[in-house]
């Protein structure tokens, strides 16, 4: 940098620090460069109003609402915010970082929907299909005792109206898990209502069937290799393991936070992986799978899944039936739809697709605006992720920018 540095405004000269940190976190090679960072005045937002994002976010820390967040905005297929504020672990003084890797849950289902419509995009499946083609077990699902009024077909399980019921963990390996779930009663006939389920769990069975592969080795080689999404996996390595943020929950009276486990916190090379919610990752990773399915299935020379199958995913599929965590939602393919905005997700374009996770991460993606928001945070027991005051902190200012 040149002395002529001195010429520039303070939102100048932090933006340009923003940018050399950003860019040793989102490291080099072909995949990273087709989601370049970029000064928010190439894509006509005020780099003001996005620098006022980390200090919103530290309040949240000073009043306990979290250790410590990773911010993310893109527009225009460039990054134009990427902040760290706070602690990734309070107990050791380890400060949260642009690269920090995250337990996104819920956050893991359009991924396990992508990979079912790359399948289907291949002739290899149709989402017509009964599930009871790929999972024998199904055959005999059965509502108050009988049989129901037809098959559960797997556009059912990717809209969570398949009526099946269980939960979102796996119990032993991911074969086991379905088997399980094919055994609970159904709560409802197929496409009647909408009820949140572990559908994409048995999706992403259907996927290793289909695909003749592990789950977790067809995402890795369909989806994160080519995409460059080299820290989001099951399994974290030895490395990644320290880099993972801890989980917090309320301490007494509100007064404090204080560490505690999840469902990932095993983290053990046998646990099997959970297409529901098992995942791990980091906003720069995610900034790329969103990028993808903003550009209609592709990232730079990358072609993951069509065009069409993009629309479908997310397209609304619910019609009225009452869907999601928020007023005014729909549901797509694996992927929440805001149908009219309002409350959170008021700032937002109809239509905005995304989804949330247990832990209080968000990833949302606004075509309208060709706008991507990802807030990834750590905290349980502070109620409904997808109504925080923190995702709405976050998308105000990034849409207040523009």
């Amino acid at each position: 940098m040149s002395a002529d540095y001195r010429r520039l405004g303070p939102v100048s000269i932090a933006w340009m620090i923003l940018y050399l940190g950003a860019a040793a976190c989102l490291g080099s090679g072909e995949a990273a460069s087709d989601l370049p960072l970029a000064p928010p005045s190439e894509v006509g937002m005020d780099a003001a109003r996005l620098a006022e994002i980390p200090d919103q976010m530290r309040s949240f820390v000073e009043k306990h609402q979290m250790s410590g967040a990773v911010t993310l905005v893109a527009k225009d297929g460039k990054i134009v915010h990427l902040a760290a504020v706070g602690m990734a672990d309070l107990a050791n003084g380890r400060p949260m970082e642009k690269g920090t890797i995250f337990a996104i849950a819920s956050m893991t289902k359009p991924i396990t929907a992508t990979a079912v419509m790359i399948l289907r995009d291949e002739g290899r499946l149709s989402l017509e299909d009964p599930v009871a083609n790929y999972i024998p077990a199904f055959k005999e699902s059965k509502l108050a005792g009988k049989p129901p009024a037809r098959p559960i077909t797997i556009r059912d399980l990717m809209t969570h109206t398949s009526g099946i019921g269980g939960g979102q963990q796996n119990q032993g390996t991911l074969a086991e898990t379905v088997e399980a779930l094919a055994a609970e009663p159904l709560q409802f006939q197929p496409g009647e209502k909408w009820q949140y389920s572990p559908g994409l769990t048995v999706c992403g069975r259907v996927v290793e069937i289909v695909a003749g592969m592990p789950y977790e080795q067809f995402l890795a080689e369909r989806i994160f290799k080519p995409l460059g999404m080299n820290d989001t996996t099951f399994h974290p390595t030895p490395e990644q393991q320290k880099r993972i943020a801890v989980l917090y929950k309320p301490g007494p009276e509100g007064k404090s936070i204080e560490p505690t486990e999840h469902w990932l916190s095993a983290l053990t090379p046998d646990r099997s992986p959970n297409p529901s919610g098992g995942l791990f990752s980091t906003a720069a990773d995610l900034a790329r799978f969103y990028q993808m399915i903003l550009g209609g299935g592709r990232l730079g020379a990358a072609r993951v899944v069509s065009e069409e199958a993009v629309r479908e995913m997310t397209r609304l599929q619910t019609d009225d039936l009452k869907t999601g965590f928020t007023s005014g939602n729909g549901w797509g393919l694996g992927w929440g739809i805001v149908r009219q905005p309002q409350g959170v997700t008021e700032m937002l374009s109809p239509g905005t697709f995304g989804h949330g996770g247990a832990f209080g991460t968000q990833g949302w993606v606004d075509p309208e605006r060709r706008m991507i928001f990802v807030l990834l945070i750590q905290r349980t027991g502070f109620g409904n992720g997808d109504e925080s005051d923190i995702r709405a902190a976050l998308q105000r200012l990034a849409v207040e920018a523009l």
